[in-house]
């Protein structure tokens, strides 16, 4: 049987790689999905969406339990995680199956199986029924990442935990060990703890969400402390001893810290130590694709170096964010369409994180401005000084933005506290708009609300904080 051929073939139908094959459809080129899995990715199936969805009925059970606050009355206050896990599950199977539809929308072919590339623009698909043979010009490589394991600290569904187990628990954890402080632990520790776990977070960095600005990152922990969960950082899980189940279920870490180890029980461990790349098994190396650190190198095109080949989200490396993949996406189809495709910048791509209180930045954090050489001003807001966060009850949070003094150029801003993730597109269309202090001062906020923080944050860069 001749192989099918087409204009584009995606392999991976995660957010990169599903968006890339829509816009490569409405740009009027024959586009065909392969993915060994889910539609959707990771990012719907097991990652972005299911961990909100968990998130959510967190936040309410933490909010039922303040309503004595809130001069309301909620008795006996309880959940099942059961039924909280199956909400989650069935989020997550509502929009895996809505990206069905829109491949059957956009009149994209949908190949289930496992891709290898045996030669330039051709590809191979094991599906259930054999191998089937595909072509195309221009193939485009979104297969994602996957979980890092460390040796010794390797998952078993069990005692020890990736992100999935974590997702669909076979028990609620009583003493919980977190494993990594970026934003899939942080978001962990975060749902576990509010549901009663003791929790504890182990870091091998100075501080808790590493990536984030230095003083965003202490206001969280502050935070973190105050909820019951126990933070150590610049400390390292060396080993884990398990004993199995049937014995009652236990694992001893061995925690080195301040140059100490320790030893501590826990009945569960959640390993959140960063991804790796999904690179094995494609022949990406024989087709003379460069890979470094399980990541593909690419250019700001997303082009691998190969002729008609490209790598986008996960796959080509950090900021690991499903936001990212699917802008690489829509920019690579528009590439191979022939039109004017614009770069994806990392510094202009905002990160959200959903622990309570939640955190959000984007562009360059106070000591990486510093370190480029900017000559900068800082201005903060603070929560407790906004009647809408004081009316909702959430009072505790700071937003942050960083300046060129010479300029007057937005370099970056961070937001810790409630609904910031919402918040913070706001200054990414300010960036992306090439917006200064002025036009941010100038611009009127409505009232109340919690954006009003965003301007109030401008105004004290400058001098000028009127509620502060």
């Amino acid at each position: 049987m001749a192989a099918q051929s087409y204009d584009v073939i995606v392999i991976g139908a995660g957010p990169g790689g599903y968006v890339a094959a829509i816009r490569a459809a409405q740009l009027g080129l024959k586009t065909c999905v392969v993915e060994r899995e889910h539609l959707g990715g990771i990012c719907l199936n097991w990652g972005c969406i299911p961990t909100k969805a968990l998130l959510r009925s967190s936040e309410v059970f933490h909010l039922m339990e303040r309503a004595k606050d809130f001069g309301l009355k909620a008795d006996n206050i309880g959940y099942d995680l059961d039924a909280v896990v199956k909400r989650s599950r069935g989020v997550a199977k509502q929009l895996s199956s809505g990206i069905g539809h829109l491949m059957k929308k956009n009149k994209i072919d949908v190949v289930m199986g496992a891709a290898t590339l045996p030669a330039k623009g051709k590809v191979s698909v094991k599906t259930d029924k054999g191998t089937q043979e595909l072509t195309a010009k221009n193939i485009v490589l979104a297969t994602g990442a996957r979980a890092r394991e460390l040796p010794g600290l390797e998952a078993d569904g069990d005692l020890v935990w990736t992100y999935k187990h974590a997702l669909d628990p076979v028990r609620m954890p009583k003493k919980l060990l977190v494993i990594g402080s970026g934003a899939i632990g942080i978001e962990f520790a975060s749902f576990y703890n509010t549901l009663g776990a003791d929790t504890t977070v182990v870091e091998v960095m100075d501080r808790v969400l590493p990536v984030e600005d230095a003083e965003i990152s202490a206001f969280a922990k502050k935070a973190f402390v105050k909820q019951g969960m126990k933070i150590m950082e610049k400390a390292m899980v060396k080993q884990l001893d398990r004993a199995p189940s049937k014995s009652g279920g236990k694992v001893t870490a061995h925690i080195e810290v301040g140059g100490k180890v320790e030893t501590q029980e826990f009945d569960t461990v959640i390993s959140a130590v960063g991804i790796v790349g999904n690179v094995e098994g494609l022949g990406l190396e024989a087709l003379g694709v460069k890979i470094d650190r399980t990541h593909v190198v690419t250019d700001e095109y997303c082009r691998t170096g190969v002729d008609g080949l490209y790598a986008i989200g996960d796959i080509a490396g950090a900021p690991w964010l499903a936001h990212k993949a699917s802008h690489e996406g829509v920019m690579v189809a528009e590439l191979i369409a022939g039109k004017h495709a614009h770069a994806v910048k990392p510094e202009s791509i905002a990160g959200c994180t959903y622990c309570h209180p939640q955190v959000a930045s984007v562009g360059y954090t106070e000591a990486k401005a510093k370190e480029l050489g900017y000559d900068i001003k800082v201005g903060r807001f603070p929560f407790i000084g906004n009647g809408k966060a004081i009316a909702l009850g959430e009072a505790e949070g700071m937003i942050k933005t960083i300046f060129d003094a010479k300029t007057g150029e937005l370099l970056g801003a961070h937001m810790v506290g409630a609904e910031v993730t919402e918040m913070i597109q706001g200054y990414v269309v300010g960036r992306q708009l090439e917006t200064t202090e002025e036009d941010l001062m100038n611009t009127v906020f409505p009232h109340p609300t919690l954006s009003e923080m965003m301007h109030e944050s401008v105004l004290d860069a400058y001098g000028r904080v009127i509620h502060m």
